[in-house]
Protein backbone atom coordinates (compact mmCIF):
# COMPACT_ATOMS: atom_id res chain seq x y z
CA UNK A 1 0.00 0.00 0.00
CA UNK A 2 1.00 4.05 -0.27
CA UNK A 3 1.61 6.19 2.86
CA UNK A 4 3.39 9.49 3.24
CA UNK A 5 6.67 8.51 4.83
CA UNK A 6 9.43 10.52 6.88
CA UNK A 7 12.89 9.09 5.84
CA UNK A 8 15.01 11.01 7.42
CA UNK A 9 13.85 14.26 9.78
CA UNK A 10 14.77 16.99 7.69
CA UNK A 11 11.67 18.62 7.44
CA UNK A 12 8.75 18.03 5.45
CA UNK A 13 10.35 18.37 1.86
CA UNK A 14 11.76 15.26 2.21
CA UNK A 15 8.41 13.52 2.65
CA UNK A 16 7.94 10.83 0.36
CA UNK A 17 5.13 8.76 -0.90
CA UNK A 18 6.07 5.23 -1.07
CA UNK A 19 5.34 1.55 -0.96
CA UNK A 20 4.86 0.33 2.74
CA UNK A 21 3.36 -2.78 4.01
CA UNK A 22 0.01 -3.33 4.71
CA UNK A 23 -0.92 -3.08 8.70
CA UNK A 24 -1.73 -6.18 10.78
CA UNK A 25 -4.26 -4.93 13.80
CA UNK A 26 -3.65 -6.49 16.84
CA UNK A 27 -6.81 -7.76 19.24
CA UNK A 28 -7.66 -4.15 19.90
CA UNK A 29 -7.07 -2.52 16.83
CA UNK A 30 -9.30 -1.61 14.13
CA UNK A 31 -8.14 -1.52 10.26
CA UNK A 32 -9.29 0.93 8.61
CA UNK A 33 -9.45 1.53 4.57
CA UNK A 34 -8.06 5.30 4.61
CA UNK A 35 -10.28 8.02 2.59
CA UNK A 36 -8.91 11.17 4.14
CA UNK A 37 -6.50 12.46 6.13
CA UNK A 38 -5.79 15.90 8.00
CA UNK A 39 -3.03 18.09 7.72
CA UNK A 40 -2.02 18.99 11.22
CA UNK A 41 0.85 21.03 13.06
CA UNK A 42 2.18 17.65 14.79
CA UNK A 43 3.17 16.49 11.34
CA UNK A 44 4.78 19.21 10.57
CA UNK A 45 7.00 18.77 13.80
CA UNK A 46 7.56 15.03 13.19
CA UNK A 47 9.16 15.66 10.05
CA UNK A 48 11.89 17.97 11.73
CA UNK A 49 11.62 15.29 15.06
CA UNK A 50 10.70 17.77 16.99
CA UNK A 51 7.46 17.08 18.33
CA UNK A 52 7.16 15.30 21.96
CA UNK A 53 6.78 11.48 20.58
CA UNK A 54 9.81 10.98 18.13
CA UNK A 55 9.13 7.59 16.42
CA UNK A 56 12.39 6.26 14.53
CA UNK A 57 12.68 7.14 10.63
CA UNK A 58 11.13 5.75 8.45
CA UNK A 59 7.33 6.00 9.89
CA UNK A 60 4.43 7.77 8.06
CA UNK A 61 2.73 10.80 8.81
CA UNK A 62 -1.26 11.40 9.79
CA UNK A 63 -2.56 12.45 13.35
CA UNK A 64 -5.85 12.25 11.72
CA UNK A 65 -7.82 10.55 9.69
CA UNK A 66 -11.41 9.11 7.65
CA UNK A 67 -12.67 6.12 6.43
CA UNK A 68 -14.75 2.67 5.99
CA UNK A 69 -14.12 0.04 9.01
CA UNK A 70 -12.38 -3.23 7.40
CA UNK A 71 -12.87 -5.52 11.00
CA UNK A 72 -12.09 -4.65 14.30
CA UNK A 73 -14.22 -4.59 17.41
CA UNK A 74 -16.94 -2.71 18.23
CA UNK A 75 -17.54 -1.25 14.52
CA UNK A 76 -19.39 -3.03 11.35
CA UNK A 77 -17.19 -3.63 8.40
CA UNK A 78 -17.94 -0.52 5.91
CA UNK A 79 -18.79 1.66 8.63
CA UNK A 80 -17.82 5.29 8.16
CA UNK A 81 -15.85 6.26 11.14
CA UNK A 82 -13.06 9.12 12.16
CA UNK A 83 -9.76 8.25 14.05
CA UNK A 84 -6.46 9.98 16.05
CA UNK A 85 -3.17 8.66 16.64
CA UNK A 86 0.30 9.69 17.25
CA UNK A 87 1.20 9.41 13.80
CA UNK A 88 0.21 6.52 10.79
CA UNK A 89 -2.54 7.63 9.28
CA UNK A 90 -1.63 8.98 6.07
CA UNK A 91 -1.84 5.67 4.42
CA UNK A 92 -4.08 3.77 2.45
CA UNK A 93 -5.19 1.41 5.58
CA UNK A 94 -4.27 2.30 8.60
CA UNK A 95 -4.63 0.26 12.06
CA UNK A 96 -5.48 1.89 15.33
CA UNK A 97 -6.52 1.29 18.67
CA UNK A 98 -10.06 0.98 18.75
CA UNK A 99 -10.79 3.35 21.71
CA UNK A 100 -8.85 5.92 19.21
CA UNK A 101 -11.76 5.87 16.41
CA UNK A 102 -15.22 7.00 16.26
CA UNK A 103 -18.07 6.65 14.56
CA UNK A 104 -19.24 9.19 11.76
CA UNK A 105 -22.19 10.89 11.09
CA UNK A 106 -23.48 10.74 8.15
CA UNK A 107 -24.19 14.91 8.16
CA UNK A 108 -20.14 14.81 8.17
CA UNK A 109 -17.94 14.01 4.76
CA UNK A 110 -14.45 12.35 5.09
CA UNK A 111 -13.07 15.23 4.06
CA UNK A 112 -14.92 16.75 7.62
CA UNK A 113 -14.48 13.69 9.36
CA UNK A 114 -10.35 13.64 8.92
CA UNK A 115 -10.94 17.40 10.32
CA UNK A 116 -12.42 16.96 13.62
CA UNK A 117 -10.50 14.74 16.28
CA UNK A 118 -7.65 15.90 17.08
CA UNK A 119 -8.53 19.80 16.95
CA UNK A 120 -11.99 19.62 17.85
CA UNK A 121 -11.64 17.19 20.93
CA UNK A 122 -8.65 19.49 21.94
CA UNK A 123 -11.61 22.57 21.90
CA UNK A 124 -13.60 20.18 24.08
CA UNK A 125 -11.14 19.74 26.37
CA UNK A 126 -9.88 23.56 26.49
CA UNK A 127 -13.46 24.51 27.06
CA UNK A 128 -15.08 21.41 29.07
CA UNK A 129 -12.46 19.82 31.54
CA UNK A 130 -9.70 22.97 31.42
CA UNK A 131 -12.08 26.20 31.28
CA UNK A 132 -15.29 24.89 33.06
CA UNK A 133 -17.28 26.84 30.61
CA UNK A 134 -20.89 28.01 31.19
CA UNK A 135 -23.69 29.05 29.29
CA UNK A 136 -23.68 32.44 28.61
CA UNK A 137 -19.92 33.46 29.01
CA UNK A 138 -18.11 34.93 26.26
CA UNK A 139 -14.58 33.40 25.01
CA UNK A 140 -12.29 35.02 23.31
CA UNK A 141 -10.07 33.08 20.38
CA UNK A 142 -7.15 33.68 19.42
CA UNK A 143 -5.67 32.29 16.39
CA UNK A 144 -9.17 31.83 15.36
CA UNK A 145 -9.17 31.16 11.76
CA UNK A 146 -6.77 28.14 12.46
CA UNK A 147 -8.03 24.22 12.44
CA UNK A 148 -8.22 24.38 16.37
CA UNK A 149 -8.81 28.44 16.63
CA UNK A 150 -12.20 27.06 14.42
CA UNK A 151 -12.96 24.08 16.08
CA UNK A 152 -12.84 26.26 19.61
CA UNK A 153 -14.99 28.91 17.88
CA UNK A 154 -18.25 26.15 16.82
CA UNK A 155 -17.47 23.99 20.33
CA UNK A 156 -18.15 27.18 22.56
CA UNK A 157 -21.34 27.83 20.56
CA UNK A 158 -22.43 24.36 21.03
CA UNK A 159 -22.25 25.07 24.91
CA UNK A 160 -24.06 28.03 24.68
CA UNK A 161 -21.08 30.97 24.52
CA UNK A 162 -20.34 33.86 23.00
CA UNK A 163 -17.23 33.79 21.02
CA UNK A 164 -14.85 37.00 20.03
CA UNK A 165 -12.79 35.99 17.13
CA UNK A 166 -8.59 37.93 17.22
CA UNK A 167 -7.28 37.31 13.08
CA UNK A 168 -4.66 39.50 11.74
CA UNK A 169 -6.36 39.75 8.38
CA UNK A 170 -10.05 40.91 6.65
CA UNK A 171 -10.00 37.41 5.39
CA UNK A 172 -9.22 35.58 8.51
CA UNK A 173 -12.13 37.42 10.10
CA UNK A 174 -14.45 36.45 7.28
CA UNK A 175 -13.12 32.95 8.01
CA UNK A 176 -14.26 32.58 11.59
CA UNK A 177 -17.10 34.44 11.29
CA UNK A 178 -18.69 31.67 8.66
CA UNK A 179 -16.93 28.97 11.29
CA UNK A 180 -19.52 31.03 13.76
CA UNK A 181 -17.63 33.75 15.93
CA UNK A 182 -20.52 36.16 16.87
CA UNK A 183 -17.51 39.12 16.38
CA UNK A 184 -14.28 39.12 15.15
CA UNK A 185 -11.40 41.67 15.63
CA UNK A 186 -7.75 42.48 14.32
CA UNK A 187 -4.90 41.15 16.55
CA UNK A 188 -3.85 45.32 16.90
CA UNK A 189 -5.71 46.98 19.34
CA UNK A 190 -7.48 43.56 20.13
CA UNK A 191 -7.86 44.44 24.08
CA UNK A 192 -9.63 47.43 23.71
CA UNK A 193 -11.95 46.24 21.10
CA UNK A 194 -12.77 43.17 23.21
CA UNK A 195 -13.20 45.14 26.04
CA UNK A 196 -15.43 47.36 24.13
CA UNK A 197 -17.58 44.67 22.87
CA UNK A 198 -18.22 43.29 26.40
CA UNK A 199 -19.46 47.01 27.93
CA UNK A 200 -15.89 47.21 29.42
CA UNK A 201 -15.80 43.56 31.47
CA UNK A 202 -13.78 41.36 29.84
CA UNK A 203 -14.17 37.99 28.65
CA UNK A 204 -14.51 34.73 30.57
CA UNK A 205 -12.11 32.57 28.83
CA UNK A 206 -9.42 32.97 26.46
CA UNK A 207 -7.86 30.78 24.80
CA UNK A 208 -4.22 30.98 23.08
CA UNK A 209 -2.78 28.90 20.90
CA UNK A 210 -0.24 32.15 19.71
CA UNK A 211 1.47 33.32 22.54
CA UNK A 212 4.00 35.36 22.37
CA UNK A 213 3.73 39.39 22.67
CA UNK A 214 -0.52 38.61 23.06
CA UNK A 215 0.05 36.48 26.35
CA UNK A 216 -0.13 39.86 28.41
CA UNK A 217 -2.97 41.71 26.97
CA UNK A 218 -4.42 38.49 27.45
CA UNK A 219 -4.25 38.52 31.02
CA UNK A 220 -5.45 41.90 30.67
CA UNK A 221 -8.64 41.40 28.68
CA UNK A 222 -9.89 38.85 31.39
CA UNK A 223 -12.57 39.53 33.51
CA UNK A 224 -12.40 39.08 37.22
CA UNK A 225 -12.62 34.93 37.76
CA UNK A 226 -11.55 35.08 33.99
CA UNK A 227 -9.37 31.86 32.77
CA UNK A 228 -6.63 32.07 30.31
CA UNK A 229 -6.27 28.61 28.23
CA UNK A 230 -2.87 27.78 27.39
CA UNK A 231 -3.11 25.89 24.07
CA UNK A 232 0.11 26.14 21.99
CA UNK A 233 3.00 28.40 20.65
CA UNK A 234 2.13 28.82 17.29
CA UNK A 235 3.60 32.61 17.24
CA UNK A 236 7.23 31.06 17.60
CA UNK A 237 8.50 34.06 20.10
CA UNK A 238 9.49 32.05 23.23
CA UNK A 239 7.40 31.04 26.12
CA UNK A 240 5.46 33.90 27.56
CA UNK A 241 6.26 34.46 31.41
CA UNK A 242 3.42 35.12 33.85
CA UNK A 243 3.70 37.91 36.88
CA UNK A 244 1.57 36.15 39.33
CA UNK A 245 0.72 39.79 41.32
CA UNK A 246 -1.64 39.94 38.19
CA UNK A 247 -3.35 37.09 38.89
CA UNK A 248 -4.03 37.86 41.95
CA UNK A 249 -5.39 41.45 41.31
CA UNK A 250 -8.29 40.12 39.74
CA UNK A 251 -8.72 36.53 40.92
CA UNK A 252 -7.65 35.69 37.07
CA UNK A 253 -5.97 31.87 36.19
CA UNK A 254 -3.89 31.02 33.57
CA UNK A 255 -4.23 27.25 32.98
CA UNK A 256 -2.40 24.64 30.49
CA UNK A 257 -4.24 21.93 27.53
CA UNK A 258 -2.68 19.38 27.12
CA UNK A 259 -5.50 17.65 25.97
CA UNK A 260 -3.04 14.44 24.18
CA UNK A 261 -1.04 13.73 27.69
CA UNK A 262 -4.33 13.41 29.20
CA UNK A 263 -6.49 11.77 26.96
CA UNK A 264 -4.41 9.29 25.68
CA UNK A 265 -3.70 7.37 29.23
CA UNK A 266 -7.56 7.20 29.93
CA UNK A 267 -9.59 4.26 28.67
CA UNK A 268 -12.64 5.54 27.21
CA UNK A 269 -11.82 9.73 27.84
CA UNK A 270 -12.00 10.48 24.04
CA UNK A 271 -15.08 8.58 23.44
CA UNK A 272 -17.07 10.59 26.06
CA UNK A 273 -15.70 13.46 24.46
CA UNK A 274 -16.82 12.37 20.85
CA UNK A 275 -20.60 11.74 22.79
CA UNK A 276 -21.01 15.32 23.82
CA UNK A 277 -19.68 16.63 20.29
CA UNK A 278 -22.25 14.32 18.07
CA UNK A 279 -25.02 16.67 19.19
CA UNK A 280 -23.17 19.43 17.87
CA UNK A 281 -22.12 17.81 14.83
CA UNK A 282 -26.00 16.51 13.70
CA UNK A 283 -27.04 20.28 14.47
CA UNK A 284 -24.83 21.64 12.25
CA UNK A 285 -23.19 23.70 14.89
CA UNK A 286 -19.84 21.54 14.29
CA UNK A 287 -18.67 21.92 10.62
CA UNK A 288 -15.26 21.85 10.29
CA UNK A 289 -14.21 24.38 7.30
CA UNK A 290 -12.32 22.74 4.99
CA UNK A 291 -9.35 24.94 2.76
CA UNK A 292 -7.04 23.24 0.41
CA UNK A 293 -7.09 19.88 -0.46
CA UNK A 294 -4.48 17.41 -1.78
CA UNK A 295 -3.79 14.23 -3.48
CA UNK A 296 -1.49 11.97 -1.55
CA UNK A 297 1.40 12.69 -3.64
CA UNK A 298 0.95 16.17 -2.19
CA UNK A 299 1.50 15.74 1.15
CA UNK A 300 5.06 17.05 1.52
CA UNK A 301 3.81 20.21 -0.41
CA UNK A 302 -0.10 20.51 1.76
CA UNK A 303 3.05 20.48 4.92
CA UNK A 304 5.24 23.36 3.37
CA UNK A 305 2.29 25.43 2.56
CA UNK A 306 1.30 25.12 6.33
CA UNK A 307 4.77 26.18 7.35
CA UNK A 308 4.42 29.28 4.88
CA UNK A 309 0.97 30.18 6.60
CA UNK A 310 -0.10 29.98 3.21
CA UNK A 311 -3.58 27.76 4.41
CA UNK A 312 -6.85 28.78 5.13
CA UNK A 313 -8.88 26.34 7.07
CA UNK A 314 -8.17 22.78 7.91
CA UNK A 315 -6.02 20.95 4.83
CA UNK A 316 -6.92 17.71 3.86
CA UNK A 317 -5.01 15.09 1.78
CA UNK A 318 -7.55 12.48 -0.08
CA UNK A 319 -6.14 9.34 -0.08
CA UNK A 320 -9.03 8.09 -2.34
CA UNK A 321 -12.00 9.47 -3.92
Amino acid sequence: MRAARVLATTGPADVRVEEVDEPTPGPGDVLVEVHSVGVSFPDLLLSRGEYQMKPEPPFTLGVDFAGTVVSGPGFEPGQRVAGVGGWGGASELVSNPAGFVFALPDELSYDEGAALPMNYLTADFTLHERAGLREGETVLVHGAAGGVGTATIQVAKGMGARTIAVVSTDEKARIARDAGADEAILIEGFKDAAKELTGGVGVDVVVDVVGGDLFTDSLRVLAPQGRLMVVGFAAGQGIPQVKVNRLLLNNVDVRGVGWGAYAMVRDGYMAQQWERLVPMMTSGVVKPPIGTTYPLDDFAQALLDMEARKTLGKSVVRVRD
